[in-house]
């Protein structure tokens, strides 16, 4: 699934970032680089918790 949705992304301390989203709370990840090399399964990871649960997505995706 293709989508559009904001990230946001924090430097830690220690080197690398920290990357989440305001429109989806639950997803997170993190990396050593820009880390958005992670965002892609972490979202995929996220879609699916949804489903599991038989949440719709925000529908702004």
């Amino acid at each position: 699934m293709k989508a559009k949705i904001p990230l946001v992304l924090e430097p830690r301390p220690e080197g690398g970032y920290t990357v989440t989203s305001p429109l989806l709370p639950e997803l997170m990840t993190e990396g050593d680089t820009m880390a958005l090399a992670n965002v892609e399964d972490a979202f995929g990871a996220v879609v699916e918790i949804y489903q599991d649960r038989g949440r719709p997505l925000p529908s702004s995706l």
